[in-house]
């Protein structure tokens, strides 16, 4: 694995174009835009329609893009990607059923998230039967950091000069009347985040929804990701999600970092 600060600048001579061009295109589609035409794969990634439908065809050569007609979407085959970073990390299946011993014990969501760019990454998930958001979640599933208890509890594991990057170029975007989208607010919070060792977003991100999570880590002391409890807020008040979901949290870290070397 390449260390941080060992990461190429895209102006590196070793650094690939056309590789991180093709991701591009792969990430371009979502849950908003599962199928789009030449013309707006070009748009979304700003790419020529030229350059654009050279990758486009190349990932369709290759098995990574299905074309119906004028359309393009991704094929089956992208989920392989996926798989080679979860088999990768045999710790998956340890963490999936402490999720799940955590769902069955307070009725709640609970997910294992990573942090990736200025979002955190949903790589394992847990999900109870209630809706929580008007989106989806599940794994692979982004969302912004800064909004998120899970977000939260891995930024305030960044070291200082890498907190001031984030927080320099992050844009913070007003989601409900609740949301932070003050710099020198969010770094507050961020900084109370470390000396308590949890977060907390309450309806911040989406009218209702409450998260709390805590950082996990392997015997080691390797940051594996953040575990969080998600719930609805007209349903469990904020007493209950301190006294009785963040022992339990604090407890099923505790297991995870005692089973995981």
């Amino acid at each position: 694995m390449i260390a941080e600060e060992e990461a190429l600048s895209t102006d590196d001579r070793d650094f690939v174009t056309a590789l991180a061009s093709g991701l591009e295109v792969i990430l371009a589609f979502d849950e908003s835009q599962p199928r789009m035409t030449l013309s707006e794969v070009a748009a979304r990634t700003g790419m020529n329609r030229a350059r654009a439908r050279r990758f486009l065809l190349t990932l369709h050569a290759l098995g990574y893009m299905r074309k119906q007609g004028r359309n393009f979407e991704l094929a089956p085959r992208v989920l392989q990607l996926g798989y080679a970073f979860l088999s990768a990390n045999d710790y998956r299946s340890v963490i999936q059923q402490v999720l799940e011993d955590i769902t069955a014990e307070c009725s709640e969501s609970s997910s294992l998230a990573v942090l990736d760019g200025d979002d955190v990454i949903y790589v394992a998930r847990s999900a109870a039967r209630h809706r929580l958001m008007a989106i989806t979640l599940s794994v692979g599933t982004r969302l912004p950091a800064a909004h998120t208890a899970m977000g939260r509890a891995l930024l305030a594991q960044l070291p200082d000069a890498e907190l001031d990057a984030y927080l320099a170029r992050v844009e913070l975007s007003r989601h409900t009347d609740k949301t932070i989208t003050d710099k020198a607010a969010l770094r507050k919070c961020i900084r109370k985040v470390r000396q308590q060792g949890y977060a907390l977003a309450d309806q911040e991100l989406d009218s209702g929804l409450r998260s709390l999570a805590v950082p996990a880590f392997d015997a080691n002391g390797r940051l594996l990701g953040a575990i969080n409890i998600s719930t609805n807020a007209a349903r469990v008040d904020l007493d209950t999600l301190m006294t009785e979901y963040l022992p339990l949290l604090q407890r099923k870290a505790r297991e995870i970092r005692a089973t995981i070397s």
